[in-house]
């Protein structure tokens, strides 16, 4: 019998209590370490046999054992024991059981102890992953308080319920500046069980995190009354949340906004001043489409093919720019809130359409303009705008692909034009700029 060293005993359950393990899980997996240890120190003694040892809960005390199958004949010598032999150490020893030898384990404390440690480390921490995945498994989507622990180069490490998560640098706003304690507001997105960096991820970016906030915000939408259809976001810029209410003398937009604009404000606040356009959910494709483009008032929306989810929407003049937004940004937003792909017109272009359809607005082409080779497509964009960069070579691809004015590029996206061969992602924005200060926004 050995006695494994007190505070090598004490440190076994002060482990087990502050990661929040089973004493009974690090225990087994000490018991394992010292069956590992006496497997060498025996080796090492030219003896190779089946060990296991047997710590005692109470006192720290452990036992190590050589186990043998009782056989008939012993033809390893190691591993297995006549059954006259094993009928002398117990009489009810029969063919086929194991005996547990007890094994000296005078020479064996010092080395079990180092041993044990070693595979204690390993142990605990698998032990501790599998406890944090199997608690925040079931926490994706809930929004938790969390404290700034410390800063690396692409992550902000947080601590939720003495776990520590992990915040990258991608999933913050592009206004969020934390100071170590800070506490602040994410949602858990992710676990990860084999994760070599901390296992729970959080996001500010996430649209999740936008809800809860609305539903911790507005009593309307906590009890039901109110229902958040759908919520996109271009985080820490702007975004739109659909709601409808299920109780017909509750306005879910005055719900959300608040008196004097009260609980939007907060939630603006704590997401570093990010835009929010709540917009009332319809059942009505056309009405939701029109509510979606919201602060631009739409004159009428067409509704072209359901499969192809296309649909025109037709706003005043003055009304072009706000119902497309900077960089498309208010368009493309309302495309995903409502799952229709919008093509935003004003009210003077579709005049000029129809009056080219009624051959009123262009003369008559003379029979030069006829030939085949003045039916080429001709861009006017060089002559429109001038962009560095921009050279008649790409000019003449994004005439191919369906760009030959200014007009045509109002309402497209940089991953639109980056589509384009020779088309980067700085020379699209710079295009998409020189766009929109050539209509004057």
């Amino acid at each position: 019998m050995a006695t494994v060293a007190t505070t090598f005993f004490d440190s076994v359950k002060m482990i087990a209590a502050e990661k929040g393990i089973p004493e009974e899980d690090v225990f087994a997996a000490v018991e394992e370490a010292l069956a590992k240890a006496a497997d060498k120190y025996f080796n090492a003694q030219d003896f190779y046999g089946n060990f296991q040892a047997q710590m005692d809960r109470e006192t720290g005390e452990f036992h190590v054992y050589a186990l043998k199958q009782v056989v008939a004949e012993v033809e390893e010598e190691d591993l297995e024991i006549s059954l006259a032999e094993a009928q002398q150490l117990n009489p009810d020893a029969a063919e086929g059981d194991t005996l547990w030898l007890p094994q000296d384990t005078s020479q064996l404390g010092r080395i079990a102890a180092q041993a044990a440690k070693q595979v204690l480390v390993q142990k605990v921490r698998e032990a501790e992953r599998e406890r944090i995945f199997t608690e925040f498994a079931g926490r994706i989507g809930e929004v938790v308080v969390a404290e700034v622990k410390r800063f690396e180069k692409s992550a902000i490490i947080l601590e939720i319920d003495r776990v520590e998560s992990m915040l990258r640098r991608s999933e913050a706003l592009r206004g969020d500046r934390f100071d170590k304690g800070q506490r602040i507001k994410v949602v858990i997105v992710s676990v990860d069980r084999s994760a070599k960096d901390p296992q729970v991820q959080v996001s500010r970016t996430d649209p999740r995190l936008l809800i809860k906030l609305f539903e911790n915000e507005v009593p309307e939408i906590h009890d039901g009354t109110v229902v958040i259809r759908n919520c996109v976001r271009e985080a820490g810029d702007r975004a739109k949340v659909a709601v409808h209410s299920l109780d017909p003398d509750v306005d879910p937009v005055g719900a959300c906004v608040g008196l004097k604009g009260s609980r939007v404000q907060a939630i603006i606040r704590e997401l570093k001043n990010e835009k929010i356009d709540i917009v009332r959910y319809s059942d009505d494709a056309a009405q939701f489409i029109a509510n979606a483009l919201n602060p631009a008032k739409a004159i009428r929306v067409n509704l072209g093919d359901p499969e192809s989810r296309r649909v025109e929407v037709i706003v005043d003049d003055e009304q072009l720019s706000v119902a497309i937004g900077k960089r498309g940004q208010n368009v493309r937003l309302a495309a995903k809130l409502t799952g229709w792909n919008i093509d935003v017109r004003s009210e003077a272009d579709k005049r000029r359409e129809a009056e080219v359809a009624m051959g009123l607005a262009l003369p008559q082409p003379s029979a030069e303009a006829l030939q085949p080779e003045a039916a080429a497509p001709v861009s006017t964009l060089l002559d429109e705008i001038q962009v560095e960069g921009l050279d008649a070579t790409l000019v003449d691809r994004l005439v191919q692909a369906g760009y030959p004015n200014a007009k045509s590029l109002y309402n497209v996206t940089a991953e639109q034009l980056m589509q384009v061969e020779g088309m980067d992602q700085d020379l699209a924005f710079r295009l998409i700029d020189a766009v929109q200060a050539h209509f004057g926004e």
